[in-house]
């Protein structure tokens, strides 16, 4: 009898790619579900968001969030303290959120001299 010294990965390799394929297609379907955040229309809406970025989300109730997790305005500054002033930030925020929430965030991105600011709408 032949003697075995190798092992075929080729099934493994092929099963593996077939699973690829499957995450990074329901992938696209699931980012989106974490927050219930109605954006407000435009008519020209921000490009894609860029890689690598802190997004902040305001929910209908005046929520915030520090990417998809819920935080309290404090621990919002608190995180603000330790970026550095070049990190792009993404700002949603639901269409029936109060103004002044809104504001309150920009102030604070102001004051820590945060400028790289996206603001996400939908096309109208």
């Amino acid at each position: 009898m032949k003697r075995i010294d190798q092992i075929n990965v080729l099934p493994f390799i092929d099963i593996m790619l077939v699973l690829l394929a499957i995450v990074l297609t329901t992938a696209t379907f699931i980012s989106d579900g974490r927050m219930e955040i109605r954006l407000p229309t435009s008519t020209n809406p921000a490009d894609a968001p860029p890689p690598h970025s802190v997004e902040i989300a305001i929910d209908a109730d005046g929520a915030f969030y520090l990417d998809a997790e819920p935080v309290t305005e404090e621990r919002l500054a608190t995180a603000l303290d330790g970026l550095e002033t070049s990190t792009p930030i993404v700002l949603r925020v639901d269409a029936a959120t109060r103004f002044e929430r809104f504001v309150a965030v920009v102030d604070q991105l102001k004051t820590r001299k945060l400028e790289r600011l996206t603001i996400l709408t939908r096309k109208s």
